[in-house]
């Protein structure tokens, strides 16, 4: 016995027309008829009779069409339950942010969070690309804010803004003046990434068109932090490629200068992306929508961007193959 069952017995009680009946449950006569007969079959009692024209519910079929229409009223409200929990925005809500992203954008959308989703409590965690795809997919975080495309079919993504790419020099480098800056060879030498953030770094070498890097250097370091990164560079130890949020409210530096890109600007595209199983539409919707209202006005009035992809690279395959 089915709930669809059930509908196709309620409907044919009301429209005593097997036809009618079939054409307001969506469905061919032929195979109305065959489930009415497989529900009999079932449970040995004849519901219907069709020697009667208009069609008529045998004495006990009548009370089980009755006993059905209680059943689906139940699911109904069953249903409505579980829609309206769907839209309720309260609890607690597992927020992981790629670490390339969260010192810059965390504290602009606090506010702006607080705002919109009062009742919800954020519980806010960094990880690495790696690290939030496969938390999302285990179910420890709800949501991830992170560059896309995953590439990952357990995940759905909703992109909420683009974000460009900055070259940051050394005062000392010919081009830490100028407008825009255009890579040239000597640079993709000197060029400093970030240990085990291999979506960033993949999204970097596609940029200088690099299969390595760091070969200039004499000595290792295993560094994930953007910040460090540019004082390496104050320190005249290369130079680097960061993300726009990362030097916005900068004033120029002493020792270190961030230039855009000539357009199109290289940017990522920054995501909200949930498990394939999240039903909380209307709480991403809300976040997206806040997270937006947070950006500066000089990020959201850009236009023209190369979105850099890292999911097909073959930098981040090799390497994420060796860290999973």
């Amino acid at each position: 016995m089915t709930i669809q069952q059930l509908r196709y017995i309620v409907t044919l009680e009301k429209e005593r027309h097997f036809a009618r009946a079939a054409e307001k449950c969506l469905v061919t006569q032929p195979g109305l008829t065959i489930q009415l007969k497989k529900l009999e079959e079932e449970i040995g009692i004849k519901i219907f009779d069709r020697s009667k024209i208009p069609l008529e519910p045998t004495p006990l079929g009548l009370e089980i069409v009755e006993k059905a229409k209680k059943i689906l009223r139940e699911v109904d409200t069953v249903r409505d339950f579980i829609i309206e929990q769907k839209n309720i925005l309260t609890g607690k809500v597992h927020l992981g942010v790629v670490s390339t992203l969260s010192p810059y954008l965390i504290p602009l959308c606090l506010r702006e969070f607080q705002k919109t989703l009062p009742d919800i409590q954020f519980i806010i965690s960094e990880d690495s690309t790696v690290g939030l795809m496969n938390t999302l997919e285990t179910g420890e975080l709800d949501v991830a804010l992170m560059a896309t495309p995953t590439g990952n079919s357990n995940l759905r993504e909703f992109p909420i803004f683009n974000e460009p790419f900055m070259a940051y020099l050394p005062m000392h480098h010919q081009k830490a003046t100028q407008n825009t800056y255009e890579l040239d060879d000597h640079d993709r030498d000197n060029l400093l990434i970030l240990e085990g953030e291999f979506c960033y770094n993949s999204q970097l070498l596609d940029i200088c068109s690099l299969g390595t890097s760091n070969a200039h250097l004499n000595f290792s370091y295993e560094i994930n932090s953007i910040e460090t990164l540019k004082n390496m560079v104050r320190q005249g130890f290369g130079f680097a490629i960061v993300p726009w949020l990362s030097t916005w409210g900068e004033t120029t530096q002493t020792k270190a200068n961030s230039i855009p890109f000539a357009i199109p600007q290289p940017a990522r595209e920054i995501s909200l992306v949930t498990s394939d199983t999240f039903s909380k539409k209307l709480l991403a919707e809300k976040m997206s929508q806040a997270i937006w209202e947070s950006l500066p006005d000089a990020l959201k009035s850009m236009t023209t961007y190369r979105k850099i992809r890292w999911d097909d690279s073959p930098y981040f395959s090799k390497n994420v193959q060796v860290k999973i």
